[in-house]
Order: C-alpha cells, then sequence, then structure tokens
C-alpha cells in the first residue's frame, strides 16, 4: 500500500487530538510531523496535547514543532468553553516524556516541504498563522505541497463564531486571505459538512463495547468527548459534538467522503460585521477563476462509521 506522507499543522484542541489518532490508526496515512498553532489553547498547551496524544497513540517518533503564539495582527482568544482550560476537555493525559523540536514549527514547514517538493500532503486544522508566514517566507513551498486540506470557513452554514464565522479563520483571517490567494492546492473543509459528522453517545458506546475497556485510548477519547458534548449541547442545542478535524484527516485517503465545487473563496479582514466570514462567488459573478475546492456535501454515515472502526482497531493495537 502507497502511504500518503502528511504534515498537520493544528491547535489541539478536542477534534485536532481525534485528527491525530485517525492518522496513527490509518496504515494509508504516514504522519510524518504535527506543528502547532496559538488557537484552541494556549500553544504551550496544544504543543503538550500533541505530544502527549502522540505518546497514547504510540507514535513517539513524529516530531512535533511549537509555532506561532498569536495571530498575524490579532490578539488570541483561546477557545476554553469549547475545549477546556487545557484543551482536551475532561482528558488527563501524563505528561509527554517526549520533548517538541528546537526548530520553530514555520521553520519545520518549509524545511520538510522542500526536502520532499511533490510528495506530501499538507493538512491544516486550525489557525493559518505558521502556514500563511511559511508561504511568505518562502513561496516555493506553494508548489511542493502536493495537497492542501484545510479545515476552517463557513458559507451556508451559520457559524460557530459572529456573525456566520468559523473559528479557525476567525482567530486570523489575515493569515487565511493569505493562504486562500497562496495557490496552494487547497480543498476547504467547512462547518457546512463537518457539522453533519456527529460524534454521539451512542458512537463512544460502540468504541466501549467494542474495543478493548483497558485501552487509555477509549478512556481519553470517553472524557474529551464529554466535554465537547456538553459544550455543543449547552451552546448550540445540538446532540453530538461535531468532529471537524478528523474529517478533514480522512480526506487524505478518503476524499470521496465529500462532493466538493471548484470555487473563488474570500475572507472578510475588516471589522464590521461581516469579519472573518469566508464568501464563495457561487455565482461567478466576480470573473475571477477558482482558487479552491470547497466541500460542500458529505457522505456523513459513511465517515462516522470508519472513525468509529479506526478508533476501535486504534484501542485494540
Amino acid at each position: 500500500m502507497e502511504r500518503s506522507r502528511v504534515l498537520l499543522d493544528c491547535d489541539p484542541g478536542i477534534d485536532d487530538a481525534l485528527a491525530i489518532l485517525l492518522a496513527c490508526a490509518s496504515p494509508e496515512i504516514d504522519l510524518i510531523g504535527v506543528t502547532t498553532v496559538g488557537g484552541n489553547a494556549l500553544v504551550e498547551h496544544e504543543t503538550r496535547n500533541a505530544l502527549a496524544v502522540l505518546e497514547l497513540a504510540g507514535a513517539t517518533h513524529v516530531p512535533v514543532a511549537q509555532g506561532c503564539a498569536r495571530g498575524l495582527i490579532k490578539d488570541l482568544t483561546p477557545a476554553a468553553d469549547t475545549h477546556g482550560p487545557s484543551g482536551l476537555g475532561y482528558a488527563e493525559l501524563p505528561a509527554p516524556r517526549t520533548q517538541p523540536l528546537a526548530q520553530h514549527a514555520v521553520d519545520f514547514l518549509i524545511a520538510t516541504l522542500l526536502a520532499a517538493p511533490g510528495e506530501i500532503t499538507l493538512v491544516a486544522t486550525g489557525p493559518l498563522t505558521n502556514v500563511a508566514l511559511a508561504v511568505r517566507r518562502e513561496p516555493r513551498i506553494v508548489h511542493a505541497v502536493q495537497r492542501c486540506i484545510i479545515m476552517g470557513g463557513a458559507f451556508r452554514h451559520e457559524g460557530n463564531m459572529p456573525l456566520r464565522g468559523e473559528y479557525n479563520v476567525w482567530c486570523d483571517p489575515h493569515a487565511a486571505r493569505i493562504v486562500f490567494h497562496s495557490g496552494l492546492p487547497i480543498t476547504l473543509v467547512p462547518l457546512d459538512v463537518t457539522y453533519r459528522c456527529l460524534f454521539r453517545e451512542a458512537d463512544m458506546q460502540r468504541i466501549a463495547a467494542q474495543a478493548n475497556a483497558r485501552s487509555p485510548i477509549v478512556r481519553f477519547i470517553a472524557d474529551a468527548t464529554r466535554f465537547y458534548i456538553a459544550y455543543h449541547k449547552s451552546a448550540q442545542n445540538i446532540e453530538g459534538c461535531a468532529i471537524n478535524d478528523a474529517l478533514a484527516m480522512a480526506l487524505v485517503f478518503t476524499p470521496d467522503l465529500v462532493t466538493t465545487e471548484a470555487l473563488y473563496v474570500d475572507v472578510e479582514t475588516g471589522d464590521g460585521p461581516a469579519h472573518a466570514a469566508t464568501c464563495a462567488d457561487f455565482w461567478r459573478l466576480t470573473g475571477r477563476p477558482p482558487n479552491m475546492r470547497v466541500a460542500l456535501d458529505v457522505d456523513a454515515e459513511r465517515f462516522m462509521r470508519l472513525f468509529v472502526a479506526r478508533m476501535i482497531a486504534l484501542a485494540d493495537a
């Protein structure tokens, strides 16, 4: 089996942690590095989380590089209400035995991508600060990336930030604008599809019933998602939690989970009521060529079956 080499830029974060677990559980993926960026929690907490989750999954060989602590212009507003103070909900993991690289995430991204042009898929599931700085510092990476899968944005969905915004883009809309117009071969995975992929109590029960009950992975998923599910219920009246970033990771090896459309997309960076909104030219009125493919439909049931099965297999490994 030919494996996809993947670099993950993320802000762990419950759903980022689940994306890491999915990568580690998937034989189709060779996770060659993880970089962290301030978003769901302080970047120092996220780096610890990334190292601890990789250790949980038996993947301590994967290097982790810490990146930007805040946006290009905006200060960081962590999502403690959504992910908890540490970023992992109610889950508590031992302090990781491994350490992050001394190299900054931006430098690590540039060096890794240029060392293997055309061979690496970049998956970005947090604010795009690291990626934007990498593109600006070394534009050659644009053509070195094989694919770029980004979780972010909201179009026909009401969003999860005011007003019609999506958190990753909202944290650093200026970085998102740079990346969207960079020429990277982007597939954007917005809330339009991720909010149809809800991890529910029944899914957790299936994992607990079919996996090794003593596996720390089962306990981690249960404790992390219990917090996440409670947030979605109280804040958004949703039964279950949207595992946004895991869907983005799944597209590395199962791209037909979603239906995409080539669109011209831009980001509002002003301070008005549409701040950080992602805007798509659905009717081709601007005359501008598409700058990405946007996922607008998803086989949610198939994805959830895949995710649950992979978590069971990882817990039993």
